[in-house]
C-alpha cells in the first residue's frame, strides 16, 4: 500500500511540475513577432531579406525550431496557452514614439556614418567617434544614453506589461537579434563574440 501511495505522490508532483513548467513557458515565436512589430515602427524600413546571412544564427534558428516542435507534440496543451505579447500598452507606445523620433532626428544619421552600432545586448554602442564632426561628437554620447535608458525601459515594461518580470532577459535577447535584422545595409552589429560586422 505504501508503494502505490509513494507512487501516486509522485506522479501527482510531476504532474503539478509539468503544468507550472508549461505556465511560465517564454512564448518566443509571440515574441519575436511583437519584436519585429515594435523595431519596424522605430526603424521605419522594412526587413531586407537576405541581407544578413550567419550560418551560426541559421542553425540555432533550425534546432529552436525543432525543439519547439517536439515540445509542442509532447505537449500539445502548451502551445494554446502560450500568452501572446502585448506591446500595445500606453507606456509601450510612449516608449516607442520616443525612440521613432530620436531615430529619425539622429540616430539614423550616426548609424549611417558608421559612428554607432547594435550591441550584441539589444542596446546600441558608440563604434567610432571620429566618423562624425565635432558638433556631433557632443552629443553622441548623451544621444546614445538616452536611447539605451529607453530600450532598457521597453523590455523591462514588456516583461511587466504580460505579467512575467522574469521574461525581460528574454524579451532582450530577442529585441538583440531583431534589431540587427532589420538593420539598413552599412549599419554596424556586434556578433556574438563582439565583433564588429556590417550588414
Amino acid at each position: 500500500m505504501k508503494k502505490i501511495n509513494t507512487a501516486l505522490i509522485m506522479s501527482t508532483l510531476f504532474l503539478l511540475a509539468a503544468c507550472v513548467t508549461i505556465n511560465v513557458y517564454f512564448p518566443a515565436a509571440a515574441a519575436e513577432r511583437a519584436a519585429e512589430q515594435f523595431v519596424g515602427d522605430v526603424l521605419g524600413e522594412p526587413n531586407e531579406e537576405g541581407s544578413l546571412f550567419d550560418p551560426i544564427d541559421l542553425l540555432e534558428d533550425t534546432l529552436l525550431l525543432a525543439a519547439t516542435g517536439v515540445f509542442d507534440m509532447l505537449v500539445p496543451s502548451a502551445h494554446a496557452q502560450q500568452a501572446e505579447i502585448d506591446i500595445n500598452t500606453p507606456q509601450i507606445n510612449s516608449i516607442k514614439a520616443r525612440m521613432a523620433q530620436r531615430q529619425r532626428s539622429s540616430l539614423n544619421t550616426l548609424f549611417d556614418a558608421g559612428a554607432i552600432g547594435f550591441s550584441m545586448d539589444g542596446l546600441i554602442t558608440i563604434r567610432e567617434r571620429s566618423a562624425v564632426s565635432l558638433s556631433e561628437r557632443r552629443s553622441l554620447e548623451s544621444v546614445v544614453a538616452d536611447e539605451n535608458r529607453d530600450r532598457k525601459a521597453v523590455y523591462r515594461e514588456i516583461a511587466v506589461a504580460n505579467g512575467h518580470p522574469e521574461w525581460e532577459q528574454d524579451i532582450k535577447e530577442t529585441f538583440a537579434r531583431e534589431w540587427v535584422r532589420n538593420a539598413r545595409p552599412g549599419w554596424y552589429y556586434q556578433d556574438s563574440g563582439g565583433s564588429w560586422r556590417q550588414k
